[in-house]
């Protein structure tokens, strides 16, 4: 992507980033990106660079854990990636994904990247006193990895406390028209944010409708801690591992998930889902029913299910 010297995107290029390139975030401007409705820019040291496709990260570095406590899946913890990336050793050649054969096909490493969330199930030390994680993501294509402890963050019990458990009438308000996401305790308004939902063109303008998220009631009926999403076909499909924060609403697989390849809230850009930050995603999975136990980390619940989830568009 260009890095431009003003917050507009028709002033002059003085640079250039490349997939995966770390900057520093000095702030959030307001500019212009025509036939965008999201008209943030961020600038950098070295000029400004469009909003949407860049995401903020920190680097926080952790002690590894050396031990993994015994749960109803075995030995193991979940993790969050707290780096901007790690990378990763496939453990099981060759690859499975397709977001790793893509990596793979275009000489780009394997990575996971901040707020990622996965399964460790195994620990061990190099010889130079380096600790290493196993990442076994549960319900993907079975690539197995190796990474750095240092860059996981273990997720406790406190992690996934139910908010407000005591309240009974709960409902998760999606507006598609405005991009919000309002949390409801009866009539009172108990959490606000900015969300993307499904887009409604393609890259070339072209207006896909099985990309939008669909209107109407549901109830939540499977959240989990962490989730591989994929879909539609080889040549303009998707595949993101480790997702976090997953609270699936239509039978279909639309959800409210973790977002960490974009930052375009505000715009439809989904593929029906509702990407949400990190955070509010957190939240929202804390907050609705059902709850979720740390392990496994994943439930799905027969009707009546669990919080209502209204999508529309005014």
């Amino acid at each position: 992507m260009d890095i431009k010297a003003r917050p507009d995107a028709d002033s002059q290029t003085v640079g250039t980033l490349y997939e995966d390139a770390v900057i520093p975030w000095l702030r959030e401007v307001a500019g212009s990106q025509l036939d965008r409705i999201n008209q943030r820019f961020v600038e950098t040291p070295d000029g400004y660079v469009w909003g949407g496709y860049v995401q903020p990260v920190r680097n926080q570095p952790n002690v590894p854990v050396v031990n993994l406590a015994e749960t109803s899946l075995g030995p193991g913890m979940w993790v969050e990636v707290t780096v901007p990336y790690v990378e990763l050793i496939l453990d099981n050649p060759p690859a499975r994904a397709p977001w790793l054969e893509y990596r793979i096909s275009n000489n780009l490493p394997a990575r996971f990247f901040y707020s990622q969330i996965v399964w460790v199930d195994q620990i061990r030390t190099d010889d130079k006193g380096q600790v290493w994680y196993r990442l076994n993501e549960h319900y993907d294509y079975g690539d197995i990895f190796w990474a750095p402890a240092e860059a996981f963050c273990p997720l406790t019990t406190e992690d996934m406390i139910p908010i407000s458990p005591e309240v009974e009438e709960k409902r998760v308000v999606v507006n598609t028209w405005y991009q919000t996401m309002s949390c409801f305790e009866g009539e009172r308004e108990v959490y606000f944010a900015r969300i993307s939902s499904g887009a409604q063109y393609d890259a070339w303008g072209n207006r896909v409708d099985a990309w939008s998220t669909p209107l109407g009631e549901y109830l939540i009926w499977r959240k989990a801690v962490s989730l591989p999403l994929s879909g539609s076909s080889a040549a303009a499909g998707w595949s993101l591992p480790a997702v976090g924060w997953v609270s699936l609403f239509v039978g279909s697989g639309v959800a409210i998930h973790s977002t960490y390849w974009h930052y375009n809230y505000g715009e439809p850009s989904s593929r029906g889902c509702v990407n949400a930050r990190p955070d509010d995603a957190k939240w929202v999975f804390r907050w609705t029913l059902p709850f979720v136990p740390y392990a496994p980390g994943d439930v799905t619940v027969s009707m009546p299910g669990g919080t209502k989830v209204q999508v529309i568009e005014i």
